[in-house]
């Protein structure tokens, strides 16, 4: 069976972004950010069992994986598979300016 590790600074980094979501008013209440960041969780759990690429630069990962958060955003989580271990320790979305870089 396989077993997913998060990197602690990516969850925090998850965390965080659910007040500045809310403070920044991409979203009208906050629980309405914590189930959109909550959808991103649930996809993580899912890495062993999604199509994954392969990233042109290894350095958070040798593959990522893409999850789609609505129209306007993607997400992509990078990892390593170590005996079916899944270690998560990046994750960028198309928003920020160096993502093309890694995909």
């Amino acid at each position: 069976m396989e077993k997913i590790i998060v990197e602690k600074r990516l969850f925090d980094e998850l965390n965080e972004l659910i007040e500045i979501l809310y403070k920044e008013e991409y979203f009208g209440f906050l629980q309405s950010a914590e189930e959109y960041v909550n959808k991103t969780y649930a996809f993580i759990d899912t890495i062993p069992h999604v199509k994954s690429k392969k990233a042109k630069i290894s350095r958070y990962g040798k593959n990522y994986a893409t999850f789609k958060a609505n129209n306007k955003t993607s997400w992509y989580l990078f990892f390593d598979v170590v005996d079916g271990v899944y270690l998560i320790s990046f994750i960028t979305n198309n928003h920020s300016v160096n993502y093309p870089k890694f995909i």
